[in-house]
């Protein structure tokens, strides 16, 4: 194990983000390109006419050079919407899982920003620390009523359903993150670790990031819908990455969620990473199974989102 300087890590620690953001920009249009090609044509128009009911629909297609890749940059850029609204001062808050509103369900009027609906801690201890309660609203408990409401048949408003459905996009590549999915708890963190945002650690190309945001970044940042698309569909990109059909059948996110922090359990908190603060450098095994696990579970992710979207809108 390889400690990094204090001064390393205390510039670190202003540089590197700790919100709940799961796959950056890079990963999460890169599941939904994925989502997007196993879509059936009436399916992606469908979708298209939902998805004009949000406010940014302009800006996703300004400059598309045809209705058909519009429909399409509209899909994979909606996949950031749910992130995109924690960084603008005005229109949306921050608000707290304690809220009465918390687990609503009611479309655009919703103004709330809802940052604990992007994970599921499933909290665990390597040594016998306390582990809390779990949140009541969570990841889990919205994706099931957003699945509940988006099928045709169902009560909801087309406003809901396109609410719910650009939500989707982005929280089912949310909890195929390995690290969405827990919360260890330690002797050395007895407060928790925030799935990874307290541990640091040095990848290969040298800088240091926290545990989190080092499995966020495995599909690049910030891209536009034709770079993720370019990406995505490009030799050895994401779209090549077969998913296990068996396991792209299972639809139920409880399992979802048990899956990835399973991953996490057995990967992510893999040697050399350590159980507290002090920052590690990886090792080029540690790096090589991250990137194998993470390109596996965005490319179920994305057949699981096309089955969700398929099944709800045929």
């Amino acid at each position: 194990m390889v400690k990094l300087s204090a001064a390393i890590l205390f510039s670190a620690a202003f540089s590197i983000a700790t919100s709940a953001n799961a796959w950056w920009d890079g990963g999460h249009m890169q599941v939904a390109v994925v989502a997007y090609k196993q879509l059936t044509p009436a399916v992606r128009d469908r979708v298209d006419v939902l998805l004009r009911l949000n406010p940014d629909y302009g800006k996703w297609t300004s400059n598309a050079p045809d209705a058909a890749t519009a429909k399409k940059w509209a899909f994979v850029h909606a996949a950031t919407w749910a992130d995109d609204i924690k960084t603008r001062p005005h229109g949306y808050t921050r608000d707290a899982v304690t809220d009465p509103t918390a687990g609503q369900n009611i479309g655009y009027a919703d103004k709330n920003q809802h940052d604990y609906w992007h994970y599921k801690d499933l909290g665990f201890s390597p040594d016998g620390t306390p582990v809390p309660s779990q949140n009541p609203v969570d990841a889990v408990t919205q994706l099931k009523l957003m699945m509940t409401a988006l099928p045709s048949s169902s009560s909801a408003t087309d406003d809901i359903r396109s609410y719910d459905l650009v939500w989707m996009l982005h929280l089912i590549g949310d909890v195929h993150q390995p690290l969405h999915a827990v919360a260890r708890y330690t002797h050395e963190l007895p407060g928790g670790d925030r799935g990874g945002n307290s541990e640091m650690v040095m990848p290969s190309t040298g800088e240091v990031v926290n545990l989190h945001a080092y499995w966020d970044g495995m599909f690049g940042g910030y891209v536009s819908s034709f770079g993720a698309i370019f990406d995505a569909e490009g030799q050895g990109g994401l779209g090549s990455v077969d998913a296990n059909p068996d396991l792209a059948k299972d639809l139920d996110p409880e399992h979802w969620v048990q899956e990835s922090a399973e991953l996490a359990k057995t990967y992510a908190y893999a040697p050399p990473v350590s159980r507290g603060a002090d920052p590690v450098s990886l090792s080029r095994d540690y790096e090589t199974k991250a990137r194998n696990i993470a390109r596996a579970q965005a490319a179920l992710a994305g057949a699981r989102l096309a089955n969700v979207i398929n099944d709800a809108l045929k």
